[in-house]
């Protein structure tokens, strides 16, 4: 499987035997895939004729459950449910397993209704009892996303989620979080440049554990084989960004933080996938239920979310792109 070319547009690399829900006003251009997880597959800035999403490494294909991440596509903007990490956990009825990225990234999703600039889909997963629907409205510069999940089973089930949009990056942008947000803590770290699991950082600059300094917040090329995932409590203030230098633009999530606690941060300038010849060069800006990415890990230490059956749970996040000065 080849890699897409750079500077390629959604209609270059997604197969018209692909189903598509497309979402487009003079601003955006939003391409969604239902049969691959219900991806946000594209988000294009549509006067520029620029993509703010990873493009796809490999060419798209139907995923297989149990499959690993970085055997997919690895692009775009996918839903981690019901984690984010692979893991082990304890049911009422015995032990599941939970796949890498959680079950909704690899199974195909319907289209429940569209209309307009606004479409929702479903899925229902394989390792847990859970339906999961969202909403996509795309309104001038902002797209909406609105989100409900709820246990078809007969026992309680717990999970965590985290949005994961890759979000395409050149050396020079910058990742804008609230002054608020003064610390960072390591979930992983390529070749342990920030250290081990549960090290702390302040945030934007810090010092590495070989005692060089380091603006956290600045992109690095594309060759520099960083790739990190931090956590931090969600700032109040309810958003983070990235600035695009060259595209003179502000690609911002906004989101309630008593609906999602902590915000995930993952890194990457060619650190993964690891003994790969094509590699991400994104930045993910993650608003999640839980600081990490094991749900048996949230579970045992209480900061999982738990829904009793036939009970439902509702969040919502909103993509403003706009300019910088």
């Amino acid at each position: 499987m080849g890699k897409v070319e750079s500077g390629s547009r959604a209609s270059d690399w997604v197969d018209e035997a692909i189903e598509q829900a497309v979402l487009e006003n003079s601003t955006m251009r939003v391409t969604v895939l239902p049969s691959l997880g219900g991806k946000i597959a594209s988000i294009q800035l549509v006067q520029l004729g620029e993509e703010l999403l990873q493009e796809p490494l490999r060419t798209y294909a139907l995923r297989t459950p149990y499959m690993s991440f970085d055997a997919s596509d690895a692009s775009g903007w996918d839903e981690c449910l019901p984690s984010v990490a692979a893991c082990e956990v304890q049911t009422p009825s015995g032990t599941v397993s939970i796949p890498d990225h959680g079950d909704f990234w690899q199974v195909t999703w319907r289209v429940v209704s569209q209309s307009g600039n606004e479409v929702t889909l479903s899925a229902d997963g394989f390792s847990l009892p859970l339906r999961f629907s969202k909403t996509l409205k795309l309104e001038g510069n902002r797209l909406n996303i609105a989100y409900n999940v709820r246990n078809l089973g007969n026992e309680p089930v717990e999970y965590v989620w985290s949005a994961h949009p890759l979000f395409a990056v050149e050396a020079g942008d910058r990742i804008v979080l609230p002054s608020s947000v003064k610390e960072v803590v390591v979930e992983g770290s390529g070749q342990n440049r920030l250290g081990i699991a549960g090290t702390k950082h302040t945030w934007p600059k810090t010092m590495l554990p070989n005692q060089d300094s380091v603006d956290l917040s600045l992109a690095a090329n594309s060759d520099e084989e960083i790739g990190d995932k931090l956590f931090t409590a969600a700032p109040a203030e309810g958003w983070c960004a990235i600035e695009r230098k060259r595209l003179r633009s502000r690609i911002a999530l906004h989101f309630e933080a008593q609906q999602l606690p902590y915000l995930g941060l993952w890194i990457c300038y060619g650190g993964w996938p690891e003994n790969q010849a094509h590699r991400q060069y994104c930045v993910a800006l993650e608003p999640c239920t839980a600081e990490g990415d094991s749900l048996a890990v949230a579970a045992k230490e209480g900061r999982a979310r738990q829904l009793a059956p036939d009970e439902a749970a509702r969040w919502s996040l909103e993509l403003q792109v706009s300019g910088v000065s």
